[in-house]
């Protein structure tokens, strides 16, 4: 079963009652400091009804390491806020077309919530196509969402560092080392147990690509079967893009290091490996 919905399928469900959208747009912070506002950006235009999901927000706000997981009763709060019912059936889309939705996706899904589709091409796709947008804040009535806590979607530090394989989804010049990475006081580097998996290297257009096309990438980074295995990046989010790949196509052993580079370059320096 495919965790993605079309476009016109997406319209054709807006209005349903169990429907909720969410815009979980987030952009990676840049060495210049010049970020751009998603939330502006969401009231500015979004798809009819849809609830601006604020990444950082809904992460955990007493950690030094960015958007690690909250708790599971400030999580089930912060989503009940926001409209989140146990019955929901929620689409997650972003304005790149396919980077930040997947990491709600995957929150949602380690927090017990199933019933969780991303829009296929996200906003840029839906613009594309003239189909209907809005402006302003949308709310809803407060939800009854559940968190449960799934542990064995999430790897920690010394699960990733004891891992047979780790897909790395940050850029060949950052994971080896010859880039610096958008926090300046994280080295850029890799695990010593690591593959390069560039996250652009299974989207095309801002698509997830076919099944066939993504088999044949992660053959050829030795994914072999249903073998467990790690997802990670520089800070958790663009290796949801890699988890969704992988549970595209039927790959669900594979658990995803939330703390990511950030936490193994600080925590783990003399393990730090430069090059291919």
């Amino acid at each position: 079963m495919s965790h993605l919905i079309s476009t016109w399928a997406l319209e054709s469900e807006l209005g349903s009652e169990q429907l909720i959208v969410f815009d979980a747009s987030w952009h990676l912070p840049v060495p210049s400091g010049a970020v751009r506002d998603a939330r502006a950006e969401y009231l500015d235009h979004h798809i009819p009804g849809a609830l601006f999901a604020d990444i950082d927000a809904l992460s955990d706000q007493e950690t030094s390491l960015p958007h690690m997981l909250s708790s599971p009763s400030q999580f089930e709060a912060q989503m009940r806020a926001l409209g989140l019912s146990r019955r929901s059936q929620v689409v997650v889309y972003d304005s790149h077309g396919l980077f930040s939705a997947p990491r709600l996706w995957w929150m949602l899904g380690t927090y017990g919530h199933g019933q969780v589709r991303i829009l296929d091409g996200g906003l840029p796709k839906w613009l594309d196509e003239g189909r209907p947008v809005e402006s302003g804040q949308v709310t809803r009535k407060q939800g009854d969402f559940k968190a449960r806590f799934i542990a064995g979607r999430v790897a920690s530090l010394d699960g990733a560092r004891s891992a047979a394989l780790v897909l790395d989804a940050r850029s060949a010049q950052r994971f080896q080392g010859l880039a610096p990475e958008p926090r300046p006081t994280v080295p850029s580097g890799h695990m010593p147990n690591a593959r390069n998996l560039p996250f652009d290297s299974v989207v095309r257009d801002g698509r997830l690509r076919p099944r066939e096309e993504l088999e044949a990438i992660f053959a050829r980074v030795g994914v072999r079967g249903g073998g467990p295995l790690v997802t990670s990046c520089g800070s958790g989010v663009t290796a949801a893009i890699i988890s969704l790949a992988l549970a595209e196509v039927g790959h669900s052993l594979n658990t995803l290091y939330d703390g990511s580079w950030t936490e193994f370059a600080q925590r783990c320096p003399s393990e730090v490996v430069t090059g291919e």
